[in-house]
């Protein structure tokens, strides 16, 4: 099984832990929201035909909704 893999490629209920975002095509905002490698997050919701994915920052229990193409450019770990 492949550990490594982009948030958008996630299913509902996984969790895993951020490793890279790929900060050339990502504003510093999502550092801000707490997507910062090391932070685990939770995949509660997606979106059908390519919508937004809704992911859960588990330190904090926050919920933000990412379109599918930014969730695509965070690498994390699979838990």
């Amino acid at each position: 099984m492949q550990n490594n893999v982009n948030l958008g490629n996630l299913n509902s209920g996984e969790k895993a832990k951020i490793s890279q975002l790929d900060t050339e095509s990502l504003p510093a905002k999502f550092y801000e929201l707490g997507f910062v490698p090391g932070a685990l997050v939770e995949i509660k919701h997606k979106a059908p035909f390519q919508g937004p994915i809704c992911i859960n920052i588990i330190a904090n229990n926050t919920l933000i909704a990412l379109r599918k193409s930014e969730a695509l450019r965070i690498t994390a770990e699979r838990i």
